[in-house]
């Protein structure tokens, strides 16, 4: 008896049914704001990841599914989304084409981690990316797009913002953070951090690092006046969207290529485990992975969590839909010849293929969900005619079998 591994979940067809739902919605809405598909490969080369994502990153110390291919090249299995979309702007050379450039993404990410609520080893993933706009309004637009799916989704979510600077606001600000924290009481894996990415203490969950920063200094305290100006106006872009946000000065994202804005989508329905997703601005990480120097922001939403709050808009309908074909012999197989015209058609059209009999395919039909019974049996052949029944209200009506296709596609229900 084999058992799916750890982290990783089977998508039956009710859950695949609501996928389907999560991943239409933001293709319609992505297609709204004019960002096109990127579909990349689910691993590339490990060097792409250490880079860009960051070597001192919990992602890449900790959670890289790394192995060696037949030919002895070392791959992983995407950890996130943005470094493979980079990557593949980079090789085309969309950067020649017109900015800026819209993308969006679906699909599943690995981190070796422990399971949580919402969150697997394999989990999925939407994210827009944005390149060549360095102005305040990407940054708002790419937040507004997030915001507009929980919306469609009928999602009540907050959002969070901060501002962690520039290379050079960061500068000033690790320095003042690490003679703040020297000689506090950290744990193991932050006293560690404090040396190679100071900023990371900000965001751990334990209990004796969180009293440590309590008093510590603001990034916001060291924002330079461009950094602040951008900041402004990406509030203030926010404010006349009428999307509501509060300030968050720990909010630095677990990733080493974000800058200046910073952004969370929470919720207060899943616990601890609040996080939807979020995102910021990344404007070195084009030049870093080798291509031109480009401003870049984008965001990532955890599609398992998202689905575990149960959104409105996933609810499957109760209502009948649909034909099942109720025959039986000598008028089987006649009776089956109409079931490819008339799906071909569009219509969702089932018929029994265990040579139940009468009242046994009525129940199947129940089973199935199906709003109507085609009844078509050797006298209703020698007849050229086929019964309806609908399995709601039980009326039924004489349909000719020549003038069948026009009379199924005209029913409610039947598409």
């Amino acid at each position: 008896m084999y058992q799916i591994p750890r982290g990783t979940r089977d998508f039956l067809p009710e859950q695949a049914a609501r996928f389907r739902r999560l991943e239409a919605i933001a293709a319609q809405l992505a297609d709204q704001y004019g960002y096109g598909e990127m579909r990349t490969p689910i691993f590339e080369h490990a060097e792409l990841f250490e880079r860009s994502v960051g070597e001192s990153t919990d992602i890449v110390e900790k959670e890289m599914y790394t192995f060696f291919d037949r030919g002895q090249r070392r791959l992983t299995l995407r950890p996130e989304g943005t470094a493979g979309v980079v990557r593949a702007f980079i090789e085309h050379k969309l950067y020649g084409g017109s900015l800026p450039a819209k993308y969006y993404y679906f699909g599943p990410i690995f981190r070796y981690e422990r399971p949580q609520a919402g969150r697997y080893r394999q989990h999925w993933q939407f994210g827009v990316e944005l390149f060549g706009a360095a102005g305040p309004q990407a940054d708002a637009e790419v937040i507004a797009l997030g915001w507009q799916y929980f919306r469609e989704l009928g999602i009540e979510t907050s959002l969070v913002l901060n501002s962690i600077g520039c290379n050079q606001c960061r500068s000033r600000y690790k320095a003042a953070l690490v003679a703040y924290l020297e000689g506090r009481a950290l744990c193991p894996q932050c006293t560690q951090r404090l040396e190679r990415n100071p900023l990371r203490v900000l965001d751990c969950k334990e209990e004796s690092c969180r009293q440590a920063i309590a008093e510590a200094p603001r990034l916001s305290e060291y924002l330079c006046p461009d950094c602040q100006e951008h900041f402004t106006q990406v509030k203030g872009a926010l404010t006349s969207m009428s999307i509501p946000y509060t300030l968050d000065h720990r909010l630095v994202r677990g990733l080493d290529y974000y800058c200046r804005t910073t952004f969370e989508y929470k919720t207060g329905q899943l616990g601890s485990q609040d996080a939807l997703g979020g995102g910021g601005r990344y404007d070195d990480l084009v030049e870093l992975a080798g291509g031109p120097s480009l401003p870049a922001v984008g965001l990532g939403l955890g599609v398992d969590r998202i689905e575990l709050l149960d959104p409105p808009a996933l609810k499957m309908g109760t209502e009948r839909r649909g034909v099942w074909l109720v025959t039986i012999d000598p008028a089987t197989d006649q009776a089956i010849a109409l079931a490819h015209p008339l799906r071909r058609l569009g219509v969702r059209l089932q018929y029994d293929l265990l040579g139940r009999g009468f009242k046994a395919q009525f129940k199947q039909a129940d089973r199935a969900n199906c709003r109507w019974a085609l009844i078509i049996g050797p006298d209703e052949l020698e007849q050229g005619q086929a019964l309806l029944r609908d399995l709601v209200s039980g009326e039924q009506q004489v349909l000719p079998l020549r003038g069948l296709e026009p009379s199924l596609l005209q029913l409610e229900g039947v598409k």
